[in-house]
């Protein structure tokens, strides 16, 4: 190889260095089996050029490890991965040693890029001991894809330059650094590092928000944010201003646009007709879009109206393609909200008739806080002449929704009494009428009027997730919800709210979701599927344990701190647990039976109540999961590689302990029918005080003529309602390509007519 020249930062130039090359390379593969220094090394080789640059040349070596990623070969991804944190620490530091730790946060402080409170909270010597307590070795355990996650997202950096200014380690510690610093100086030392050893050993997996934020000025971590707009002018003024303001700081966005009257209303004594809901739709839209956010993601919210709606046939093609951009909304996604009455007329091939709400009072209210009430208005009102409506055939309303769901992938499903039967609050008096932009938020809310308006409510529900991977009894559940509990309980705390209405009902309700994330490799290392019940009695257990741990947490707090002010507006309140309300249609397929001390639990929330309304939640783990090596979320992976798009190009992650499980893995595209997924998660619902991000998928290709049939998707709508589900999230469809493909979500699995009844 002839002598290539290397352009170094400060524009001089020198022979290339290939020995120091390979003690780097030689460095990050030790203790791995399965890899080729010398490959790595060769394919490298191939792409250096004379003059380039000494950044460039980590960067060619780490992409060719990262080439090198397979399932044969899975331990390439953690040599990408230690060739990757070399590379970030010279970036960030000018040397692979990270700086002293209260030095760094001096530097960084008076930079204004971290907290002040930090230094002002904590003492030298508490600072320089929690220095001394982090494992710097931890950043070898990350895989190849988790870093890039981290450089992408988490670490604080410039985004405009890219200047990195942290490792992950120190993330991890300052998190728990800020979280905790209102806590006693005689506990929270402790306290500290427990969160950061729960964190940064991949026991709990923290959300963008919380990784993205904590530590710095800007302070607003809650993940999910529920605003619901009234029939009103001024409140939908005020629900596009919430908007703006919290996607501008990291939120997902859920919107309640429901309650606005339909197309052709007759306002101000028919002195002028309404022009319905796509008109004020598109205003939330653009309210959606208007900010970035900060290039940790953008701003993105789903929508939610009652499914007897009158303008429904149009508001269910609004992400169709067909159309023009006068009558569609294609960057927002919508939940689309049914009741049993609506099943009901659907098994009974009867017609479900469409309202303006502002024509029927009480019905809209009914439909979230009283079912009984709801069927009597509805029937009363379909008998009324004199109101506005129309019929349509149920199964044909129906058909149109799942036509919808399965060409889109992304209308979604909230069965609003399930989440009102058989959740957290009160229904009579706190009733829930929205969930948020990946379903699995079930908070009541009120609307605003004004943006500050202190009479409104504005739902926040702060997340977290248990790697189920990573724990090896199940006793540890209750160690790992205690400090999830105790930081989510204290960022409700720490953060800024840029709405009043959020601020107060935060703090009244302070509410949290738990959620899990590596159920697919919890269930291998356990020898269960999802597709035959062998996992059903295992996750049984194990969701009574996260459940029954979570609320003790909450209870200790109460006892601490004291219960949440709106506690009495609860079901906790009343002694009701969510294993008193699930649907009983789960104990056909998993037996009831309860192995902790629920009657003792009950007993001390009636007597101390919790200190949060709601304690879990399954979201999706989308991102986080990456850092933490998992599958994501509860979801069966698509392949033994996943591999995903992001900024930084197309990342491979391996399942993990593929070499040990890769026969006990159940591959999402080997599950015949959606069945024994759903079940598992009627198991969860069953002790989950919100809900879950259930998705459904299907494979045109089992299929004649490659198409899904109609009934199949109805049928399994009609499961899952069965079955106690409260929200269904994305419609996945196979594309057709290998396992390592990306799939998307968007594929017409249902087209031309072939799916009728």
């Amino acid at each position: 190889m002839k002598d290539i020249q290397v352009t170094k930062r400060d524009g001089t130039k020198e022979s290339i260095d290939m020995e120091k090359i390979h003690r780097v390379v030689q460095w990050a593969s030790e203790g791995l089996e399965k890899v080729s220094v010398s490959q790595v090394e060769i394919n490298a080789r191939l792409a250096f050029f004379d003059g380039i640059k000494t950044e460039d040349i980590h960067e060619t070596i780490i992409k060719s490890a990262a080439d090198l990623i397979s399932t044969e070969a899975s331990d390439y991804q953690y040599l990408a991965a230690r060739l990757a944190i070399f590379h970030l620490r010279k970036k960030a530091f000018k040397s692979f040693t990270p700086p002293e730790f209260l030095e760094h946060i001096q530097k960084f402080t008076d930079l204004g890029i971290y907290d002040k409170d930090i230094l002002q909270k904590y003492s030298e010597s508490e600072v320089k001991t929690l220095g001394d307590y982090i494992d710097h070795q931890r950043d070898m355990s990350f895989s190849y894809a988790a870093v890039k996650q981290l450089e992408g997202k988490y670490l604080v950096q410039n985004r405009v330059t890219g200047e990195i200014f942290e490792s992950p380690q120190q993330l991890y510690m300052l998190v728990g650094m800020c979280l905790f610093q209102e806590y006693s100086a005689a506990v929270r030392m402790d306290i500290v590092k427990r969160f950061y050893d729960a964190a940064s050993n991949f026991k709990i997996s923290l959300p963008t928000p919380i990784m993205a934020g904590v530590r710095t000025p800007t302070r607003q971590f809650s993940s999910c944010v529920l605003i619901e707009a009234d029939d009103d002018l001024d409140s939908i003024s005020a629900t596009a201003g919430a908007i703006v303001k919290y996607v501008s700081q990291r939120a997902g966005i859920g919107v309640n646009g429901g309650k606005i009257r339909a197309i052709g209303s007759l306002i101000r004594g028919g002195e002028a007709t309404h022009t319905g809901c796509i008109p004020f739709y598109k205003h939330f839209h653009t309210a959606v879009k208007s900010c970035s956010q900060g290039g940790v993601r953008g701003g993105a919210a789903t929508l939610f109206y009652p499914l007897w709606h009158l303008e429904v046939e149009s508001l269910l093609v609004l992400k169709n393609n067909a159309g023009t951009d006068e009558n569609r909304i294609r960057h927002l996604d919508y939940g689309v909200q049914f009741n049993g009455l609506m099943y009901q007329r659907f098994l009974e091939d009867g017609v479900i008739t469409l309202f303006s709400p502002h024509d029927v009072p009480g019905l809209y209210e009914a439909f979230f806080a009283d079912q009984a009430e709801f069927e009597r208005l509805y029937q009363k009102y379909e008998k009324d002449s004199s109101i506005r409506k129309e019929r349509i055939n149920a199964r044909e309303l129906f058909a149109k929704f799942m036509q919808e769901r399965a060409n889109t992938g992304r209308i979604y499903l909230q069965n609003v009494d399930h989440c009102n039967t058989h959740g957290a609050f009160d229904a009579k008096v706190a009733p829930v009428r929205q969930s948020n932009l990946c379903m699995e938020i079930t908070l009541p809310t009120k609307p605003l009027y004004a943006v500050q308006d202190e009479n409104g409510e504005v739902a926040l529900c702060t997340l977290s997730a248990v790697n189920l991977g990573a724990i090896e009894d199940l006793d540890e559940l209750e160690g790992l919800t205690d400090i999830i509990v105790r930081a989510l309980d204290c960022l409700l705390d720490y953060q800024n709210y840029p709405i009043k209405a959020a601020e107060l009902a935060s703090m009244n309700r302070r509410t949290l979701g738990i959620g899990v994330t590596n159920l697919a490799y919890y269930l291998a290392k356990n020898n269960a599927k999802y597709s035959d019940g062998s996992g059903n009695q295992l996750v049984h257990k194990t969701f009574e344990a996260l459940q029954y741990y979570a609320l003790k947490a909450s209870n200790i707090l109460a006892q601490e701190f004291g219960a949440c002010p709106l506690f009495n507006e609860t079901n906790y309140a009343q002694g009701i647990l969510p294993i008193d309300t699930y649907k009983k249609a789960i104990d056909e397929f998993c037996k009831p039976d309860l192995t902790l001390d629920w009657e003792t639990l009950r007993k001390n929330i009636k007597t101390n109540g919790l200190r949060n309304s709601t304690l879990t939640a399954l979201m999706p783990c989308e991102s986080s999961s990456q850092i933490s090596n998992s599958t994501n979320g509860i979801e069966p992976p698509r392949g033994f590689v996943s591999v995903k798009q992001s900024k930084d190009g197309i990342l491979k992650q391996i399942v993990p302990d593929y070499d040990n499980l890769k026969n006990q893995y159940e591959l999402l595209w080997n599950i015949k029918d959606n069945e024994g997924y759903l079940q598992l998660c009627a198991i969860m619902q069953k002790f989950i005080d919100q809900s879950i991000s259930t998705n459904t998928h299907y494979d045109p290709a089992l299929f004649a003529g490659g198409k899904v049939p109609m009934k199949l998707f109805l049928l399994d709508l009609l499961n899952a309602y069965k079955y106690g589900i409260k929200t269904l999230y994305y419609h996945t469809t196979r594309d057709g390509g290998g396992d390592d493909m990306v799939e998307k979500n968007d594929d017409n699995a249902c087209a031309d007519g072939v799916c009728k009844l």
